[in-house]
């Protein structure tokens, strides 16, 4: 059932058109991650979703009706939390009590609700403090418990974790997936962080630009791109060009480079595609690797860098590719710039993007994708 619908959504400021949405449906008890870079118009989006926002065109529906003389009226089916924590000057309990007794719940199961959240986010021992008091994320894990208290229709999150340190963010993160697989709260997150939405998430929205550039399940936008842009933000790092050779059995021959590469494909009518690959997707080793990965290439180590736990190896085989590793496994492999070796991944690790506009079926692609 869908909860919230969006259709030829514009919206406008100071006469400049800063979010277009053509077709939207958030769907009654999932995760809706809306992810894209700064400007985007993801904040734009939610605003609109929590009905703060009237777009300048199209339409919103709550529950199959439209919303249109009803706002106020639905934001009280709805909760709202946001990158800074807006908490009063008041106690912990007050401030995550305070939507109930706007809303005119009664004491009693007012004091039982606020109890219960305080304690769900584990700062029932916070409860007689005051909430300036608090770190940062003490006071976001605040906020969550008041937006939980209210027990919403709808929970809509703008960035609540960006302003955290990592090991706090890490922590919040794990309690708030928790929390939404046991309550089933329809819910919009809305991040630049694609690891987040990973977490958290059944469905993603890629924004650029103030255009929706795709909508689809997690793993199907993560693996199958719809553009070069989409591909960047969610983490392929390899995006290069390709020259289609031969279509046959489900099978994709490609001219990369120097190079011939092997994808899969239910089929594919473009004779120029962008060739994807998550560097995770990419094994590296000393010498050829028996195993079932179609595409294993000699090559030459380029450069090292460090990403947190891992390592990205940038590797010359004909074209450019990326891979991830561990720091253990580079030490075992000894590898340094200059070192020779052999990247392999299989042909159902490569996306492919028809180039020139021509429009692909590949089996990698959701139903829902648009």
């Amino acid at each position: 059932m869908t909860k919230i619908a969006l259709r030829d959504i514009v919206v406008r400021r100071g006469g400049v058109e800063i979010l277009r949405v053509p077709w939207l449906d958030l769907r009654e008890g999932e995760v809706l991650a809306v992810l894209g870079p700064n400007g985007a118009g993801k904040s734009t989006l939610l605003q609109v979703l929590a009905l703060l926002e009237r777009p300048a065109e199209g339409e919103v529906r709550f529950d199959g009706e439209a919303v249109a003389g009803r706002e106020l009226a639905l934001r009280r089916r709805l909760a709202v939390v946001f990158q800074e924590s807006l908490l009063l000057n008041r106690s912990v309990e007050a401030n995550v009590g305070l939507g109930l007794s706007l809303r005119g719940v009664p004491r009693r199961e007012r004091a039982d609700r606020v109890r219960h959240w305080l304690a769900r986010f584990g700062i029932d021992g916070l409860a007689k403090r005051s909430a300036r008091s608090l770190s940062g994320g003490e006071a976001q894990r605040a906020s969550l418990a008041r937006a939980f208290a209210l027990e919403p229709e709808v929970l809509l999150l703008d960035e609540p974790f960006s302003a955290l340190d990592q090991p706090t963010r890490e922590s919040l993160l794990e309690e708030l997936a928790t929390v939404l697989q046991e309550t089933s709260v329809t819910t919009v997150f809305v991040s630049h962080d694609r690891n987040e939405a990973a977490r958290l998430a059944d469905r993603v929205v890629v924004l650029a630009e103030g255009q929706l550039r795709q909508v689809g399940l997690t793993a199907d936008v993560f693996t199958a791109p719809a553009d070069e842009t989409v591909a960047a933000y969610v983490g392929v790092e390899t995006v290069i060009p390709a020259r289609v050779l031969e279509v046959s059995d489900g099978l994709v021959t490609l001219q990369v480079g120097e190079a011939k590469v092997e994808a899969t494909a239910e089929s594919f009518v473009a004779t120029e595609a962008l060739l994807c690959l998550r560097p995770e997707d990419i094994v590296l080793a000393l010498s050829d690797v028996a195993g079932s990965a179609r595409n294993q290439l000699r090559g030459v180590v380029r450069g090292i860098r460090s990403a947190g736990a891992e390592v990205r190896v940038e590797v010359d085989c004909g074209f450019s590719l990326v891979a991830s590793i561990t720091k253990r496994s580079l030490e075992e492999l000894g590898l340094e710039v200059g070192s020779p070796l052999v990247a392999s991944f299989k042909a159902t690790a490569v996306h492919l993007i028809p180039r020139g506009g021509e429009r692909r079926t590949l089996a990698s692609d959701a139903d829902d994708v648009h």
